[in-house]
């Protein structure tokens, strides 16, 4: 885990109709063959994602999309694909035929981009999602002369290029990365909790679900986070906890838990000790900190038969003791004493339709994006749907919670 996680890197999606040669320039912007191209309508039939360093920009993640105009029914699949993409892309490439474009244009006898109908509902769509946006206008090598249209006369921000010949490639590019530029705070998981100096004990158990080799990222990036803050990170399993905090030379300002622990952790920590799990530093990091503090309270009207959705940002080989399959669902049935029914969704997919459901329970979302993040928990809002998370619902669910949140006083008026 030696790069940038793909979480914390800027996404560009390239978007646009069949044939606009939306392949032809993610392979010319990133100087790889990334993408099959072919002269064939529809050869993108599924979202393709690349991480790599992007130039002037950093670290990104590019993703080509199908053809927004694909047709048929199997088309309908490639086309809501493409638009659940616009959920996590930080910037977004419409890819028109610089020809066509101006054929357009030339004909309408006005200075407008001449862009196709579905090319507008992008961009429209671009509008509505608050996504930075330029226009490539590909196959500029194909005109006749210079391209018809300045920017000065269009509110669009269009930009003939070439992938053929690499015109423009490199203006291309700069425009991403000014586009991708924010003035946004550096996002903090822990260090603003803390001072130089500090010791924290991160309680990290060891067992069949844990990846061989290496530790799961939020907790990766946790250690990295208390370092830069020139504190010092003491990292135990959880049957070491009591005897470590014994041995040390100066209290802990923190205990950090994973979630799966939380009771035995609280039981072993002192009271003047401050004690919170990985999943609620990162329901914080990813901005859902005081919704999913609310959320989490309907789990105390569930009745049985209710159905419950239990999410995953990513997806992993499930042992057999899983903590989002197994343990949630028992733990929930022993707290509540009901029923319910538990739906389970990972990676990508995202239900649009939340209705049916009486609450929604999220992972930590170390492997997506705030952006992505934000639209699942805005979808949550919209439709007055319960957010909330797993350490939060399990912090909850064993009584330690409001423990668990006295580092953030101020939410603990949601108890009240």
């Amino acid at each position: 885990m030696n790069g940038v996680p793909r979480a914390n890197r800027v996404h560009i999606g390239f978007f646009g109709r069949r044939n606009t040669g939306k392949s032809s320039l993610v392979n010319a912007v990133t100087g790889q063959d990334l993408v099959i191209v072919s002269e064939i309508k529809g050869t993108t039939t599924d979202p393709v994602s690349k991480s790599m360093e992007l130039l002037p920009l950093g670290p990104v993640v590019i993703i080509d999309t199908p053809g927004i105009d694909d047709e048929g029914p199997l088309g309908e699949l490639r086309v809501r694909r493409a638009k659940q993409i616009l959920n996590k892309t930080d910037v977004a490439v419409l890819v028109v035929d610089a020809v066509s474009v101006a054929i357009n244009a030339a004909a309408r006898a006005d200075t407008s981009a001449g862009l196709t109908e579905a090319d507008r509902e992008l961009t429209g769509l671009f509008r509505e999602k608050r996504i930075p946006y330029i226009i490539a206008c590909n196959k500029s090598d194909l005109l006749d002369g210079p391209f018809p249209i300045r920017a000065a006369d269009t509110a669009e921000s269009l930009l003939p290029v070439s992938a053929k010949t690499g015109a423009n490639i490199s203006g291309l590019k700069e425009r991403i990365a000014v586009m991708a530029k924010t003035e946004e705070p550096k996002l903090q998981i822990v260090a603003d909790l803390i001072r130089p100096g500090n010791l924290v004990v991160l309680v990290i158990p060891i067992d069949k679900a844990a990846p061989k080799g290496r530790l799961i990222l939020p907790q990766q990036q946790t250690i990295r986070d208390v370092l830069e803050a020139d504190a010092a990170a003491v990292v135990v399993k959880e049957f070491e906890l009591r005897e470590t905090l014994e041995s040390l030379g100066k209290k802990p300002a923190l205990v950090i838990t994973d979630s799966q622990v939380f009771a035995k952790v609280s039981a072993d920590t002192p009271p003047d000790i401050p004690l919170t799990s990985f999943s609620i530093l990162f329901a914080r990091l990813k901005g859902f900190l005081a919704p999913a503090v609310r959320g989490v309270k309907a789990l105390d009207a569930v009745s049985s038969g209710d159905r419950i959705l239990i999410c995953e940002g990513c997806t992993h080989h499930r042992q057999c003791d899983d903590i989002g399959t197994v343990k949630l669902p028992r733990w929930i049935r022993q707290h509540t004493g009901k029923n319910p029914e538990f739906v389970f969704q990972s990676g990508g997919d995202f239900p649009e339709d939340l209705s049916p459901y009486k609450l929604v329970i999220h992972c930590g979302a170390c492997m997506l994006s705030e952006r992505e993040m934000k639209y699942r928990r805005d979808c949550a809002a919209d439709q007055n749907i319960p957010f909330t998370n797993y350490g939060i619902t399990i912090a909850h669910i064993q009584g330690i919670l409001r423990r668990s949140l006295q580092i953030f006083p101020h939410l603990l008026e949601e108890f009240a």
